[in-house]
């Protein structure tokens, strides 16, 4: 057995941990583990409590796979209900789809009982408050919301500011292996947009046959380079869990223009082996590992840098985690 989530987990890890030990299947205590994370305020990159959009909304993200059966749910941009993670599984229970977002999301949670929730803190409405008090002109508060909005999003977005998720990767003793995301996204970002989270593939992958990956950071660099199939195929391949992650954040060098940041892969092997890698991270990157037995320990990602471009901080940092 073994278990592997981002700092993030902080607050969900025992409890994924526990129900592992006890003989739950992953991916039951992989929910659950994130379920505890979306509540939580202390959070600030998942669930409630985490950083809203440019319009002042919470738009939650989440996914699961099982990696027994590939069957996959994922939801993105939901507003309105604490528990993203639980409503993707149940796609994945009920539905013929594997991906609902927006509207049709909220739709398909309020049809079958998903907890509502209003997400937004007040802690975060201060803060999106105060950047729009001293950031938009006046011609902009008069016209809001009806602006160009592209601007701002390219202004007040930071790469190191609510630019984390939650990841879990883990392996039951059945050898069951699963993985799960939840993330509220990039603060102040454009709204409808998709980080790599709820994307199968680029932010998660689960197989039975191989192993899991997961990533958390600037998502728009893993859609690009599908990084969380790809480290998973390295294994395919032959390759160690070590030398898969490597190459994966390796292929991001090909990365040319958009957004280059930060990016963290996670990842495990079906023989309780794991990597986690923080490509541009800095030395204090860490995770929690479980490994079967025993307590949780706080662990090192290891760095490898492929920029040197420094991220610029912008009026997301300033409001996020300034004085309010």
């Amino acid at each position: 057995m073994i278990l592997v989530t981002n700092n993030e987990g902080t607050f969900g890890a025992p409890t994924t941990a526990r129900m592992l030990s006890e003989g739950s299947h992953t991916l039951d205590a992989i929910e659950a583990g994130i379920r505890l994370i979306e509540a939580d305020e202390r959070v600030r990159t998942v669930g409630r409590g985490g950083w809203p959009n440019l319009l002042c909304q919470m738009e939650l993200d989440a996914c699961v796979m099982d990696g027994t059966t590939l069957r996959t749910g994922a939801v993105g941009a939901l507003q309105g209900f604490l528990h993203p993670v639980s409503i993707a599984r149940e796609i994945m229970r009920r539905l013929p789809h594997e991906f609902l977002v927006g509207d049709g999301a909220a739709r398909f949670a309020r049809e079958i009982g998903a907890e509502t929730a209003d997400n937004l803190v007040e802690d975060s409405r201060r803060a999106w408050q105060a950047w729009f008090d001293h950031e938009l002109t006046p011609e902009q508060k008069r016209a809001w919301p009806d602006v160009e909005l592209a601007s701002l999003c390219r202004h007040a977005i930071d790469p190191e500011v609510g630019r984390d998720t939650t990841v879990f990767l883990g392996q039951d003793a059945a050898g069951s292996i699963c993985c799960g995301t939840s993330t509220s996204g990039w603060g102040w970002k454009y709204p409808g947009r998709l980080g790599d989270s709820p994307i199968i593939g680029a932010g998660a992958y689960a197989d039975n046959r191989y192993g899991a990956a997961a990533c958390t950071g600037a998502g728009e660099m893993t859609i690009r380079c599908c990084t969380a199939r790809s480290v998973v195929l390295y294994m395919k391949k032959g390759a160690s869990v070590s030398d898969a992650v490597l190459e994966a954040a390796d292929d991001m060098r090909a990365l040319k223009g958009g957004l280059i940041a930060r990016v963290t892969i996670h990842a495990i092997d079906t023989r309780g082996n794991h990597k986690v890698v923080a490509v541009n991270g800095a030395g204090d990157n860490t995770y929690w590992l479980w490994e079967g037995q025993g307590a949780l320990q706080s662990m090192p990602a290891e760095p490898v840098v492929i920029s040197t471009t420094e991220a610029k901080p912008t009026a997301g940092a300033r409001y996020a985690y300034g004085p309010r």
